[in-house]
């Protein structure tokens, strides 16, 4: 890969079974951001800390996120305007949905408005935290294109992905159209 990678975990920090932690440790083309807290997110926080990540890099980094890193994404790209690549979006989680984390409050007023680079939402048939159509609502406002998947959860370590083949597969497309485009 010759773009840099950016890995962005949600809550927890994505464990050692967690697909972007086996990607982080057999690819070293991919880094990883480091908020302060991992389990107690704070929107501030996250993007000062995905704003260090993105200016250590020597390039334009592709972000890889998953779940409620993805609207650090959204959060981050409308505030800031550092220069990105692209970003795969995994598990977009429902801030108005049942199952979402009370201590994520601060990620709740999601951006509307398109991303300024190339995007691409990944969701799952099952995901308790984000329905596809939620995903869909969010690939037209984003202006990301939507790869919805069979049902594989959360797409996390609890899916039982490993190192997720698939999940690279997607990204290596992505990459391909990224870098076609001249990103």
């Amino acid at each position: 890969m010759t773009l840099p990678i950016l890995l962005l975990p949600g809550i927890g920090g994505s464990g050692p079974d967690h697909w972007q932690s086996h990607w982080g440790r057999t690819d070293p083309d991919m880094t990883r951001f480091a908020p302060s807290h991992w389990d107690r997110p704070e929107l501030a926080d996250w993007c000062e800390a995905l704003d260090r990540a993105v200016e250590a890099l020597d390039r334009p980094p592709v972000l890889v996120a998953h779940s409620l890193a993805c609207l650090l994404v959204a959060h981050w790209a409308a505030a800031r305007g550092a220069p990105v690549a692209g970003a795969m979006l995994v598990a977009v989680p429902d801030p108005c949905g049942q199952a979402f984390p009370d201590e994520a409050r601060s990620f709740a007023q999601v951006p509307e408005q398109p991303l300024p680079f190339p995007s691409l939402i990944v969701a799952s048939a099952d995901d308790p935290y984000g329905t596809v159509d939620y995903s869909k609502r969010r690939a037209r406002q984003w202006g990301s294109r939507l790869i919805a998947l069979g049902p594989l959860g959360h797409i996390n370590a609890g899916s039982n992905l490993g190192d997720w083949p698939e999940g690279r597969d997607v990204l290596t497309s992505f990459l391909a159209e990224i870098e076609g485009k001249g990103a």
